[in-house]
């Protein structure tokens, strides 16, 4: 007797939802106000125990060229939605092949049944969760009404960054750009000119210190390992955004009223500029103002003076990516974006043809 494998199968499959980054995008999820959001909330739910939050899986292929792959997950308890995010960071892709360094993807279940609901690409949340940081910090340490903002790096994170600040600081008039070589500075430009009209954007031939200098908010977004960025280009009232890993001589974080990170505990483990001032005695966790949450929350404040020099650090939170996944992914559902999968249409022993399949 044949077994009714519809119903069966209506019983037992399992769908999850696909999203591209092209999905994603046309679904407008490219919005830090969005990410803003929910990193904040992320952050504030972490704060309250309501995050799982375990250490992260490192596969390092290179220590020199610090070429690895990571598994970063994490679950919001409130949402009942448990994700992962698969990034490989491939810093010699760039001069190696032409490609981007980074690539990412977002695996999204719930925990009532423990189902995938979601399969995305994660470049695009994993590039929107560094801007969303450093726009959040900003908010907190920024002048209020900075307009020139100065970038050492003009890649995927430069280009993120600056949407993000301009985001919370739409004050910001003029964008002085500083990369390698003046074909990455123009290539910056004519990617960042027709999305921002209004700002103004200056070349500055590949010297850091005419991108930097009176700049009112600076960003460092390089896969360099070296101290590119001097504390004399600084001037009083600056706020710094520290994206990679080591950007800036020790002098620029010495002279910073407020040091700032996303979680000390974690930076001060990695290979930053301020995890390596802490490996060589150069700065106590007593000297690091707060953790972001911390301004977030309002335990303590931002910016106190005019004058203040503000630094920020961020290495990446799981759950703070996991909670901009998720957003985005329930911003495409609504627009009705991306492709319904199946994972399986019925379990394994109910399928008629499972005789014919089996291969002992």
């Amino acid at each position: 007797m044949k077994r009714d494998t519809m119903s069966a199968s209506n019983k037992h499959r399992i769908e999850f939802t696909y999203l591209s980054q092209e999905h994603l995008l046309e679904s407008g999820c490219l919005d830090f106000a969005l990410a803003i959001e929910a990193a904040e909330k992320g952050m504030l739910a972490h704060l309250n125990g309501e995050v799982m939050f375990p250490d992260k899986i490192i596969q390092i292929f290179s220590q020199e060229t610090q070429e690895r792959i990571n598994c970063l997950p994490a679950t919001l308890l409130a949402e009942k939605v448990c994700g992962m995010k698969w990034v490989s960071v491939f810093p010699p892709n760039v001069e190696r092949y032409g490609l981007q360094n980074l690539s990412a993807v977002f695996i999204l279940s719930e925990i009532d049944k423990g189902f995938p609901i979601a399969v995305m690409e994660g470049t695009l949340a994993s590039n929107l969760r560094v801007g969303a940081m450093g726009a959040i910090a900003a908010k907190h340490l920024a002048p209020e009404a900075p307009e020139v903002i100065g970038f050492i790096g003009s890649g995927e994170q430069a280009k993120m960054h600056l949407l993000a600040m301009k985001t919370v600081r739409p004050t910001l008039r003029q964008c002085r750009v500083s990369s390698k070589t003046p074909l990455e500075e123009q290539g910056f430009i004519e990617q960042m000119a027709p999305i921002l009209p209004d700002m103004e954007f200056v070349a500055a031939e590949t010297h850091g210190e005419a991108a930097m200098s009176e700049a009112d908010i600076l960003v460092t977004a390089t896969s360099a390992q070296a101290p590119l960025l001097k504390a004399a280009w600084m001037k009083p009232g600056t706020f710094y955004s520290h994206i990679g890993g080591w950007e800036d001589e020790y002098a620029v974080a010495k002279q910073c009223e407020k040091i700032v990170c996303d979680d000390w505990e974690t930076v001060k483990h990695r290979t930053q500029t301020l995890s390596r001032m802490y490996q060589d005695g150069e700065l106590r966790d007593d000297e690091v103002y707060a953790d972001l949450v911390e301004l977030v929350s309002g335990a303590k404040p931002g910016r106190e003076s005019d004058d203040e020099r503000a630094y920020f650090n961020a290495v990446g939170l799981s759950f703070v990516d996991v909670a901009i996944a998720h957003a985005m992914y329930l911003q495409a559902l609504d627009r009705g974006a991306g492709q319904t999968l199946t994972m399986q249409d019925t379990m394994i022993f109910e399928h008629d043809e499972i005789a014919e399949w089996v291969r002992l």
